[in-house]
């Protein structure tokens, strides 16, 4: 059990290191502005390439991931924003509000929405919410919102931050959803039925007993939830706009997030004779991974100081 269990952690130090150990030579060349510099060119395809700091790379060759760093944190922080509430709310219906037989079959199709591949949402982002956001959301946005900053014009033709988040937000409501739904059902009766005697009403009982005493399986739902936000490619690749090296300007402008981007430069990035393009990819995932471990890390740490601020108040 101990292998087993030391297995997980054991692979994603492995792939950290070989993306530290594959991309060290753009990490060399690039140095800490890979991160602040808003950049991304693979240099002149042509010419001969040339030694700079100890690596071979092509003339005018220089890489920065700015743009994709916010792309993808604004991407996810919508993302969460729409489906944290809406995953809540659909856990709690389903559980406490439904009667049996409805809450089998609708709790049957939250979870086979979780089972649908990415790049049918992207391709039914790309069909049908991208003409639609743009040509009747977005317009009225601007008419009632426009005097808030980031929600003026111009709206653009659907593509961007937005429609991204929103897609994004619509893979992950399942995920939290079905999770928690599981660990409301499980809540034994007693509390209910405590709650009921103190006169709460079933939503005071939800939203004042059951829902707080889930907090550690609420967070644990979200990190889940926002792993997937950070490393959904193919829905993020086909509604975003693929913009870059720019950053957004506004809600409605397009973004590149750091997995989309890796995926849409790979073909390109392969025709650079040094093969440092391909390393500074490799540079681009790495940072995308301390992303992830570093939000994880924060929601565990968040996770451990509510237990301890319960324990207290016990």
């Amino acid at each position: 059990m101990a292998v087993l269990g030391g297995s997980v952690p054991a692979s994603v130090a492995a792939v950290v290191v070989f993306l530290l150990l594959y991309a060290w030579p753009a990490i060399r060349l690039n140095g800490f502005g890979f991160l602040v510099r808003n950049t991304w060119n693979l240099g002149s395809l042509y010419a001969e390439p040339i030694r700079h700091s100890g690596v071979m790379i092509l003339p005018g060759a220089q890489y920065g991931i700015l743009f994709l760093i916010v792309g993808t944190l604004l991407t996810t922080a919508i993302a969460m924003a729409l489906a944290v509430p809406v995953g809540v709310g659909a856990a709690a219906f389903l559980a406490e509000i439904l009667p049996p037989g409805p809450r089998l079959w609708l709790s049957f199709l939250v979870e086979m929405l979780a089972a649908i591949p990415s790049v049918v949402f992207g391709l039914w982002g790309y069909a049908v919410l991208i003409p639609f956001l743009g040509q009747h959301v977005f317009p009225v946005m601007t008419l009632l919102l426009g005097w808030i900053p980031w929600l003026g014009e111009p709206t653009g033709s659907g593509y961007g931050l937005l429609t991204a988040g929103l897609v994004l937000s619509l893979m992950i409501v399942p995920l939290i959803a079905s999770i928690l739904r599981d660990a409301i059902a499980a809540q034994p009766m007693e509390v209910r039925e405590a709650a009921a005697a103190l006169g709460a009403t079933r939503f005071e009982t939800i939203w004042t007993v059951i829902l707080p005493g889930l907090r550690p399986v609420l967070i644990g739902a979200c990190i889940l939830a926002m792993g997937r936000a950070l490393g959904e490619t193919m829905a993020v690749l086909m509604v975003s706009g693929n913009a870059l090296n720019v950053l957004p300007v506004s809600i409605y402008a397009p973004v590149s997030t750091m997995a989309a981007f890796i995926v849409s430069q790979l073909d390109s990035a392969l025709q650079d004779p040094t093969g440092l393009a391909v390393r500074a990819l490799a540079e681009v995932a790495l940072a995308l991974c301390l992303i992830a471990i570093i939000v994880n890390t924060a929601a565990r740490v968040l996770l451990a100081g509510s237990a301890v601020t319960a324990r207290l108040r016990r």
